[in-house]
């Protein structure tokens, strides 16, 4: 639905302006009138992000400052206009001014979010929602600003752990792609009429190789980018790559704990909102962000329904690690789960930072063994032909 900037007389004649949400341009107008106010000018605002989405960084943002000024004993919709306010000159000062427009028509804060699929998942929507039923708002939008903290902690070491194994990769490409352009073609001439030696000569012959089907190569490359996109469209080449990826013992590692932790703390955060276990395993399956997870807790949501455990479906499966599948099995005897979730994605946070952390000490030094090796086998090839003295006197 489009929003509508603008500006009007009030009653005691103020000049006041604003956002108004509308299906048409005469809907927005006769909004407006109804707020019995004079009209001065009104046309549609021009949204830099139509499809409602957030940063990460944003979305945390609103939900921590959310959460202090509820804390703080400030009516919501006073919150959300103290936010609103300083969020003037943002991108998604629009998005607020349309929860607020929303509020004031009497929806609901959950109903009005749930117009920002992109920008708020059904984990969010469903705390908020479980939490207007109790009157815990800020205690909910308190435990959701930590549950974001922890998403953006981990995305942050991730993104510092890769940066620099991507910055050497691109590097060695570079000085590889150097040496085969510029530095191999320019000493070319002093190898002409001599028996070479087989290294050089394989390098010399990939030097002209690339120089001369350039152009081809080009293509090449970006018709293999543009099938790769096409693939990470199709769900079964996804799938099939996904399941690939797991049998790489380290990368299984990682991403079992990340899915596990992520899993584990929106089930125990919708456990605490007063939201039933079936619900919480639905809403929280997709946190997990794996198709072989995704398909084995829905498989074991059926057979719950059917009346049995939780735990004793995850083991079956097979895919779940059995520490979490016993503290779940304790959990359902002693009716603790949302303490149960909550351990298990500590537990798993502290694994996952593990592994991050022997990631970078393998990852970083193996690369730069990679970046040697090109210029070692490149020097090598040129210099090879240079010892021989004897080549030069004759």
């Amino acid at each position: 639905m489009p929003l509508y900037r603008y500006q009007a007389l009030s009653t005691e004649g103020k000049s006041i302006g604003g956002l108004i949400e509308a299906d048409s341009l005469f809907v927005a107008k006769e909004r407006l009138k109804a707020r019995k106010v004079l009209v001065i000018e009104v046309g549609e605002e021009k949204q830099e992000g139509k499809n409602g989405s957030l940063r990460a960084e944003t979305r945390l943002s609103f939900t921590r400052e959310l959460a202090q000024l509820l804390k703080a004993g400030l009516p919501l919709y006073e919150s959300l206009v103290t936010i609103e306010e300083k969020s003037r000159k943002e991108k998604h000062h629009a998005l607020l001014i349309n929860l607020i427009d929303r509020l004031k028509q009497g929806e609901t804060l959950s109903s009005a979010l749930k117009n920002y699929p992109k920008a708020f998942d059904e984990v969010y929507l469903s705390m908020v929602a479980a939490a207007e039923e109790s009157g815990t708002l800020s205690e909910a939008f308190l435990e959701l600003s930590k549950y974001l903290e922890k998403q953006a902690k981990w995305k942050k070491q991730i993104l510092s752990i890769t940066t620099y194994p991507l910055f050497l990769l691109s590097f060695s490409i570079f000085i590889f792609c150097a040496l085969l352009f510029f530095l191999i073609p320019s000493m070319q001439e002093l190898y002409e009429g001599r028996t070479l030696h087989p290294l050089t000569q394989a390098v010399l012959s990939l030097s002209t190789f690339c120089r001369e089907y350039v152009q081809w190569i080009g293509v090449m490359i970006v018709l293999v980018g543009l099938l790769a996109f096409s693939c990470s469209k199709d769900k079964r080449i996804r799938k099939t790559f996904s399941l690939w990826i797991l049998k790489i013992p380290f990368a299984r590692d990682v991403i079992m704990q990340s899915a596990m932790a992520r899993f584990s703390r929106a089930a125990s955060l919708l456990l605490m909102s007063g939201v039933p276990l079936l619900e919480v395993l639905k809403l929280a399956r997709p946190t997990l962000k794996h198709s072989l997870f995704e398909e084995a807790l829905a498989s074991a949501e059926m057979k719950i329904l059917e009346g049995h455990s939780l735990h004793v479906e995850l083991k079956e499966s097979g895919c779940f690690p059995l520490m979490m599948v016993r503290l779940i099995a304790i959990a359902e005897e002693t009716g603790r789960m949302k303490e149960a979730f909550l351990n298990i994605a500590d537990i798993y946070d502290e694994e996952l930072g593990k592994s991050l952390e022997k990631l970078t000490v393998v990852l970083q030094p193996a690369l730069l063994l990679l970046l040697g090796l090109v210029v070692g086998i490149m020097v090598l090839a040129v210099l090879l032909p240079l010892t021989d003295v004897s080549s030069f006197l004759s």
